[in-house]
């Protein structure tokens, strides 16, 4: 009977969890990456009709939207990974979200501290991959032939999007 009770309760926390990601990851990425996506390809028209556009320009906007979707899919996987071996890190997370702002104690129970290897260096990963976006914005249109405002929005467009396309398969796998 133990048996039987732990497994409902994994399979409900992994449940937790896919529900997680699917509203407060895949749900905001969706909307901000059509966000981003419109208002850079609108700074491109904008380029393209009032100042100059060539192969350069359109090189280096898609060097910019793969570089955010190198670092979406990057960050997609770490996060398949705690779905994977801590579903409780995110289902926990859905169990206080899922409470009504009111309804939330002012001491509340603390998530499960996440211990795998490499711990320690994700938020250096975090903060050299924001630098690195911005970078290479800084650099696409300083010396580059790409307009300000897309140079700055193309990644992010390319970030979020990437989390999307990588989380699809992930979430129908686990019906089946």
């Amino acid at each position: 009977m133990t048996k039987l009770i732990t497994t409902k309760r994994l399979e409900g926390e992994t449940e937790k969890a896919r529900e997680y990601v699917k509203v407060h990851i895949l749900f905001p990425s969706g909307l901000l990456g059509l966000i981003f996506m419109l208002s850079g390809t609108a700074a491109l028209l904008y380029q393209f009709f009032a100042e100059t556009y060539s192969w350069r320009t359109f090189l280096q906007s898609t060097g910019l939207l793969v570089a955010g979707g190198l670092l979406g899919w990057g960050q997609t996987r770490y996060h398949q990974y705690l779905l994977r071996e801590h579903p409780g890190h995110f289902a926990g997370r859905m169990r206080i979200f899922s409470r009504g702002g009111l309804k939330r104690g002012r001491k509340e129970s603390p998530l499960p501290s996440l211990e795998h290897r490499g711990r320690n260096l994700v938020p250096l990963f975090y903060v050299l991959g924001i630098g690195a976006l911005c970078g290479a914005s800084a650099l696409a249109s300083m010396f580059g032939q790409v307009y300000y405002v897309a140079a700055y929005l193309l990644p992010w467009a390319g970030f979020f999007w990437a989390k999307m396309f990588f989380w699809r398969g992930v979430l129908g796998q686990g019906k089946g």
